[in-house]
């Protein structure tokens, strides 16, 4: 199958060592962004993977572009703008502060006004676009950029749907980028034109009394309540063929669990729950939604593909950086079947 996704490249700089913000006098330089995590990802696994973005036409958007090239991502249709295309002219960023222990992780977005929000996405001909694939992945963080990006979503939603591809969305839900009834009111929008459903927020699923059902859950359900909201979601739309979720246990700032749920044919799957140290948090949803997609293409079992997409995550925690360079799908099967040997 061919892959293609859309979304922003950031620029990422990172304190070494763990040092704070305040602390460092240098920083250590990679890139990243949603999207582009997954397109790195399956990229790895041996997928077809084509990246559409805009960058500036300047050194910092060559060096993005060469980054994910390096990793044979296609990216023949992204946009270089030139800075009469875009007044500002800049490639979007962030500052990670890596945490540990008690300490949180920390990031800090510099992406107001890039090449990638300025730009006039009216003109790009969707059609055309997306003709020669087989599978669009969307995150809510490229509506969540502004209303040009908001309605190229849209349009690559409904284009797609047209041209019977299989449409994945992860909601990735962004505080510092829009509200949640912002992000709810538009998401829920994308629903009917979804048939891979990766988180189950931000969207609307209410009741007969205008309560959303999912607001009562708790932070760690079990199955029976995992299975309920499933239910939900497919009766209200059924063209959605498969949801998943991770839940994520934090025990501190260098250790968590995770386990993932998920509905598949008519069924609710629970997978086995893993405890490890974090080397880098970064990109662990990102990872798990390429586990997901990795495993649908390849038609893994259903309990494969949760424990696929889960184990996928986990790999990524030891990982620097925010993709999951992980260029072996032994590896991810070997910790999905909790095998620790040394592979030699």
């Amino acid at each position: 199958m061919k892959f293609i996704t859309f979304g922003e490249i950031l620029l990422r700089l990172t304190p070494p060592n763990y040092e704070k913000i305040v602390m460092t006098n240098h920083f250590v330089a990679s890139y990243g962004g949603s999207e582009a995590n997954i397109a790195l990802g399956l990229s790895n696994l041996g997928v077809d993977s084509t990246f559409f973005s805009v960058v500036p036409d300047n050194s910092l958007g060559k060096s993005a572009v060469k980054m994910l090239r390096s990793n044979e991502v296609h990216c023949s249709p992204i946009i270089f703008a030139s800075d009469t295309e875009v007044k500002t002219h800049r490639l979007g960023t962030y500052y990670l502060e890596t945490g540990y222990g008690i300490r949180a992780s920390k990031v800090i977005y510099d992406r107001k006004h890039s090449a990638f929000t300025e730009y006039e996405y009216s003109a790009v001909d969707v059609e055309r676009l997306l003709e020669p694939y087989d599978w669009l992945h969307l995150s809510g963080i490229t509506p969540a950029l502004g209303q040009g990006c908001r309605n190229m979503v849209m349009r690559c939603l409904k284009a797609a749907k047209e041209q019977k591809m299989t449409v994945s969305f992860d909601g990735n839900f962004r505080s510092t980028l829009w509200s949640w009834r912002e992000a709810r009111d538009f998401c829920t929008e994308c629903l009917p034109y979804i048939d891979v459903l990766i988180g189950i927020e931000p969207y609307h699923l209410k009741d007969r009394q205008g309560r959303d059902f999912k607001d009562k859950m708790s932070m760690h359900p079990d199955y029976e309540e995992q299975d309920e909201v499933f239910q939900r979601f497919v009766e209200r739309y059924p063209n959605l063929k498969c949801i998943a979720r991770h839940v994520r246990f934090v025990h501190s700032g260098s250790e968590n669990s995770l386990k993932a749920f998920m509905w598949y044919e008519g069924h609710t799957f629970e997978s086995r729950q893993y405890r490890f140290a974090i080397l880098d948090r970064v990109g662990g949803g990102d990872a798990f939604a390429e586990g997901l997609i990795y495993a649908l293409m390849n038609h893994y079992k259903p309990v494969d593909i949760v424990n696929f997409a889960v184990a996928s995550s986990v790999i990524k925690h030891t990982i620097h950086g925010d993709a999951n360079i992980t260029d072996e799908v032994g590896t991810i099967r070997s910790l999905m079947n909790a095998n620790y040997d040394i592979r030699r």
